[in-house]
């Protein structure tokens, strides 16, 4: 039996007469020819485009799925744009969080899981105040392509959620993976977080304040070219010599927006997490930690706005 074809020679330059190809050794190969380039998950990677060539939301590992030889030269393209360092997600357009399934596109920052657990803070915090017979108000600042607002919609009955982003695209996705997921009253605002008069109709009535700001300094450039290469500009570049006046500004807002005893998370790169909790308390935010993700790594921090004289918690 002859060697196994590789993927790059599957775009019609191997013909394979009567024979179909072998999926399983084109994953295989695909697999070794994503490692060889570097993708920190060839095997995942090779098996989702893999589903993505055969037109199925997954590949099963117990099935022996037939390939047909346009579906195999298919297999080959998008095996090359992934060995090219494009990010997995922009080539089956979409990616997953929490529960949920989003769209994701060029031009608008991809979801990481890191995220998941600065969402899952803003989810405790809203589902206590619903216990408690509130209606909580939850405001997700520099939204993205919506995976946290949208998580405390769906997983938090009884809430109020609003999304904000200064992309224009940014809004659009969030609106269109708003409907995806039958979320048909999230209030969506594109603006600027430093601006002081961002939802001024919503200041000391908010519950929970969240946010995965841009935060990297400019002499930070990422060495992943997934991230240095596709996600934009505007979604990874915090301003500032430190990377953190987007952060500074979404503190500053925190406090405007939040009602008494509300709370604050909002995500930061491991190693400012002392700058994290020192730009909390420079906007008059009480009792900021940071938590670790799930690498154990400082992801977040933590605050509240604290009371003033004769106020009472929310």
């Amino acid at each position: 039996m002859g060697a196994d074809p590789r993927p790059e020679e599957l775009g019609g330059t191997v013909l394979f007469g009567d024979r179909r190809p072998d999926l399983r050794q084109l994953v295989e190969g695909a697999s070794r020819l994503l490692a060889e380039a570097g993708v920190p998950s060839p095997g995942h990677d090779a098996r989702a485009l893999a589903a993505l060539a055969l037109g199925l939301p997954r590949l099963n590992p117990l099935l022996d799925h037939e390939i047909l030889p346009s579906q195999a030269a298919r297999f080959a393209e998008v095996v090359d744009r992934r060995r090219r360092r494009e990010p997995l997600q922009h080539i089956v357009g979409n990616t997953g969080f929490r529960y949920l399934t989003l769209s994701v596109e060029p031009g608008v920052f991809v979801p990481r899981p890191e995220t998941e657990v600065v969402a899952q803070v803003a989810i405790d915090e809203a589902l206590r105040r619903v216990a408690a017979g509130e209606v909580p108000l939850v405001v997700d600042l520099c939204c993205g392509a919506g995976g946290i607002a949208l998580s405390v919609a769906t997983e938090v009955t009884g809430s109020r959620v609003i999304a904000v982003d200064l992309s224009l695209a940014a809004v659009q996705l969030t609106r269109r993976n708003a409907r995806a997921a039958g979320v048909g009253s999230l209030r969506l605002e594109q603006g600027d977080v430093a601006d002081p008069d961002l939802l001024a109709d919503l200041n000391g009535h908010v519950a929970v304040v969240v946010s995965n700001p841009p935060y990297i300094p400019p002499h930070a450039v990422p060495q992943e070219p997934e991230v240095r290469d596709h996600d934009p500009d505007l979604a990874l570049y915090g301003g500032g010599a430190d990377g953190l006046d987007v952060p500074r500004a979404v503190a500053r807002a925190a406090a405007r927006l939040l009602a008494p005893g509300g709370l604050f998370v909002m995500e930061h790169a491991e190693v400012q997490a002392a700058d994290a909790i020192a730009l909390a308390l420079d906007a008059g935010l009480a009792g900021p930690f940071t938590i670790d993700d799930l690498t154990r790594r400082p992801r977040a921090v933590v605050a509240r706005r604290g009371l003033g004289p004769g106020e009472a918690p929310s």
